[in-house]
């Protein structure tokens, strides 16, 4: 008898693993203005975006992951709400269905959030949006845990100083990636972040390339321009702005306004 319940309990176990599936994150009685402004959209290769309440995204389904992220961080989401973490979800609005959460399961790669869940501690609708698995991407647990975790903390800190922020991350997808799981989730060899702030027609805009390791480096070391970025991931960022403000935005790295 307790041979049998024992085998029940593992056969329970094992189909609650890998066929149950929660509802997905939505709010019924959402409200949240548009997650990002159309004109600071970079370009997409796949045609792919996908609008959700607190961000947006453009998806490579060649890759399994997000080739951007696309978020508005206020000073109002700036929370320290304790937040259960719940499962981790395939997209339903992407329609190539995104990549399952068990390609990362025994990889030795985190599944590491694109938009933070630490930024969307705000509503739990917010919180739990952010674990669709078109959000993440395999980061190693040294690389998550310590420069790209600063790096998200610095934005913070920039976001509480200055206000609204306007944020695009993700990792350089390109050919002959390292794979991972029964869907080959591509690995990025770096990781890229822009944030942007502006006010009325003042625009000031800092962008981080960073290899996939962890450093002890200054976050400041890991700027380059714009311009340098678009060469390295085949994206057109702020190609909705007038071509002599988006010009004069992406030429140089211009770190004065910006505390480190």
């Amino acid at each position: 008898m307790y041979t049998l319940l024992l085998l029940l309990c593992i056969v329970g176990f094992w189909l609650f693993e890998n066929f149950y599936t929660p509802s997905p994150y939505s709010d019924p009685d959402s409200e949240a203005k548009p997650p990002f402004e159309k004109e600071l959209l970079p370009s997409t290769t796949f045609n792919a975006i996908v609008t959700h309440d607190f961000y947006m995204l453009s998806y490579s389904e060649p890759h399994e992951q997000a080739e951007w992220v696309a978020y508005r961080l206020e000073k109002a989401h700036l929370t320290y709400e304790d937040r259960e973490r719940p499962y981790f979800l395939e997209d339903p609005k992407v329609t190539s269905k995104s990549a399952d959460w068990r390609n990362y399961r025994g990889s030795g790669y985190d599944r590491g959030h694109l938009c933070p869940a630490g930024d969307r501690r705000f509503s739990e609708f917010a919180y739990n949006e952010t674990f669709y698995t078109s959000n993440i991407s395999p980061q190693k647990n040294a690389f998550n845990s310590g420069i790209w975790n600063r790096l998200e903390l610095q934005v913070r800190r920039w976001c509480k100083r200055y206000g609204t922020l306007y944020v695009i991350t993700g990792g350089v997808l390109e050919e002959h990636l390292s794979e991972i799981g029964m869907e080959d989730v591509d690995v990025p060899e770096a990781f890229f972040k822009v944030v942007l702030r502006k006010r009325e027609d003042n625009y000031k805009v800092l962008a981080f390339l960073i290899p996939h390791e962890e450093s002890t480096k200054p976050l400041s070391e890991f700027l380059i321009p714009v311009d340098r970025l678009e060469t390295v991931t085949g994206l057109d960022f702020f190609h909705g702005l007038h071509d002599d403000l988006e010009h004069e935005i992406e030429q140089r790295v211009e770190v004065s306004g910006w505390k480190f």
